[in-house]
């Protein structure tokens, strides 16, 4: 998918918001920064890059057990410190030998038999060396703690472990597992397998130990942090040679590396504009302009538009706890589907900078090429149960002229380029059609037009939202109520930060909430991003869910994924299922799909350059996954 459209972005109207005439007053004398200064952990500025912390302050700085549920992962243990058997280059889409010093390799054709070869040389940041003793450490303990949510996961995958000599392992599988790397490695954001160092865990209990400070193989180890959780400082090890990025990829450039929270949209361009963030983690559209226009040395992924990546393996939507009523109705869910005006939603969340996506997969291009185009067809003849047609296929066009309209003269005009930038259709806004799905199933108005549940209490919807962090994800929950309420519905959105937002998603307690994690891909064979949708991770609400937190049972879907389970990646069947799977999803609407995310993630070029951008996609901007330590020795220090 190419994008050949430099588009001039319209005006946005963030000084009103944030208080204009102090706010940019102040900023105005920004955009340099002075010699010899130090960041907030003390450490030499222009030896340290100074990453945005994602999911906002960190409420338990000292847990730091990858398989405890609540420990923090992205305040650098993910990044910098956690190291997987495979990574994954996403330009590419493929997988990477990273621990592993290879490919799995298969001992039969059945494909239960897989031997590991390992990395040799590799030592544990507090320098014992890396064995095979490791491997088969950490798939025991996992195997033997049941109170671990992880346990069962990796449960239903190996039945074995044993060690063949110093740095190989053997792994017998419950069932075929064709896709063994995708399984124990990382292929999207990272992998929960996560290995452990027996020399520090051997005799604690793994369910209560914080396991902190971390020791890990990647190349660097946390050295302090804010007691309140505000910020985290790695430090480069002595000896990052012997860690996976010094053997792959070679030395990583900063010597320091700082996860800090800043707080609000205004401190954080505030903040920006003062150089003192170098990579910023989902700004909005509107304060992304801003802040570029107050530090000439801040770019986000484009230099144009759409400025930001398009092509996050995840997508952004409504999700339904499906056994909670009146959720687990897929009739209440598409009349809430027919409710949501996509093209006000898109405008109001984001100024229509968004590629829409109307099945259950992200709108990436190679998604886009291997399901959401060949659907469409489908789509446009796909009827609900009394015949009634909901596709609607002129999104694309209408957000054309939409920007033509601004004055935005070089965009495309047919309607096949511009579903490449915005994506195919999606499904109508009907009111009536909801309001009708709705009383079929017992709802009613009250006089003054407020729906009321079939009992008669008055239908209250609690839409919960991230809190100053995926500011996609929040904008959309604040759209989409606004358009529930114009259909009469009592929905208010409820923000949480990082820690409670995930404790509702993973316990099923939201109702309904802005989420995203569900549903992702990168290449055509997504079933191992789509197997968690599989009925024998469900849980009752209230139950840690490590799979399906949706609660959604579907027989099809099901059937569906274990079809495809024996498959290998290249196996034709695998997307002639996978179309079949997303047309069931469209049936049973168990969240509802809207939009790629955009990731506006810019990066600040005054301290350090080198960056992946769409002019050196030598990687992706993803920052907050397992593989950015790969992408680390690019850097160069500026100043």
């Amino acid at each position: 998918m190419k994008y050949r459209y430099r588009v001039i972005a319209a005006a946005f109207a963030i000084g009103a918001i944030l208080g204009c005439g102090p706010f940019l007053s102040h900023l105005g004398a920004m955009g340099t920064a002075p010699e010899e200064v130090t960041t907030e952990a003390g450490t030499p500025r222009s030896e340290t890059l100074v990453i945005e912390l994602g999911g906002g302050r960190v409420a338990n700085p000292t847990q730091t057990n990858p398989y405890m549920p609540g420990t923090p992962l992205t305040h650098g243990y993910h990044q910098l410190n956690i190291s997987h058997l495979w990574d994954v280059d996403t330009v590419t889409g493929e997988q990477f030998p990273a621990v592993a010093a290879e490919p799995a390799e298969p001992l039969g054709d059945d494909h239960r038999q897989w031997r590991i070869h390992l990395r040799q040389g590799l030592h544990w940041s507090d320098g014992v060396e890396f064995t095979a003793d490791d491997v088969e450490f950490t798939i025991s303990m996992l195997l033997e703690t049941p109170a671990l949510p992880y346990s069962g996961v990796l449960s239903g995958i190996v039945e074995e472990v044993s060690i063949v000599d110093r740095y190989t392992v053997d792994i017998t599988t419950v069932n075929p597992e064709p896709r063994i790397q995708k399984k124990l490695g990382a292929f999207i954001w990272g992998s929960n397998f996560r290995l452990l160092p027996k020399h520090v865990w051997e005799g604690e209990d793994p369910a209560t130990f914080n396991d902190f400070p971390p020791v890990g193989l990647g190349p660097y180890v946390l050295v302090d942090h804010d007691p309140q959780g505000y910020w985290f400082l790695w430090q480069r090890r002595e000896d990052w040679e012997r860690s996976d990025v010094g053997m792959i990829s070679g030395e990583p450039g900063p010597e320091y590396i700082l996860y800090q929270y800043f707080g609000t949209d205004e401190k954080r361009i505030l903040s920006g504009a003062s150089n003192e963030i170098d990579i910023f983690l989902d700004l909005s559209p509107d304060s992304f302009e801003l802040l570029k226009q107050r530090n000439p040395n801040v770019r986000a992924w484009y230099d144009h538009f759409p400025y930001a990546n398009m092509d996050d393996p995840a997508q952004r939507g409504i999700y339904f706890v499906t056994v909670t009523p009146p959720y687990d109705s897929p009739q209440v869910r598409w009349a809430l589907t027919l409710a949501t005006n996509i093209d006000q939603v898109a405008l109001s969340a984001y100024d229509g900078m968004l590629r829409v996506s109307p099945i259950h997969l992200p709108p990436v291009a190679a998604l886009m090429d291997a399901y959401h185009m060949p659907l469409e067809s489908w789509m446009k003849e796909f009827t609900l149960a009394d015949g009634y047609q909901p596709y609607d296929p002129g999104y694309a066009v209408r957000m054309g002229q939409e920007f033509r309209d601004r004055g935005m003269t070089e965009l495309p005009t047919s309607e096949g380029e511009l579903k490449e930038i915005f994506g195919v259709g999606w499904w109508r806004y009907d009111p009536q059609k909801a309001e009708q799905l709705l009383e079929e199933e017992g709802f009613s108005r009250d006089s003054n037009g407020q729906w009321r549940l079939p009992g008669g209490e008055r239908w209250q919807m609690n839409i919960v939202a991230p809190a100053g962090f995926e500011p996609q994800a929040e904008r959309l929950a604040f759209a989409v109520a606004e358009e529930w309420r114009r259909f009469g519905v009592d929905a208010t959105v409820v923000q949480k930060e990082g820690a409670g937002f995930a404790a509702d998603y993973f316990s099923g307690a939201f109702g309904v909430g802005s989420y995203w994690s569900m549903s992702l891909g990168l290449g055509p064979d997504v079933y191992d991003v789509m197997e968690p949708w599989h009925k024998r991770f469900v849980v009752p609400v209230g139950e840690h869910a490590a799979a399906n937190q949706v609660r959604f049972a579907n027989d099809e879907i099901s059937r569906l994924l274990d079809e495809m389970s024996v498959l290998t990646s290249d196996d034709p069947r695998v997307i002639e299922l996978t179309r079949e799977m997303l047309k069931e999803f469209v049936r049973e609407m168990p969240y509802i799909p809207m939009f790629g995310t955009s990731k506006f993630v810019p990066v600040n070029t005054y301290y350090w350059d080198g960056f992946p951008t769409a002019d050196n996609h030598y990687e992706g901007p993803w920052w907050w996954w397992s593989n950015f330590k790969y992408t680390l020795p690019n850097l160069v220090r500026e100043r």
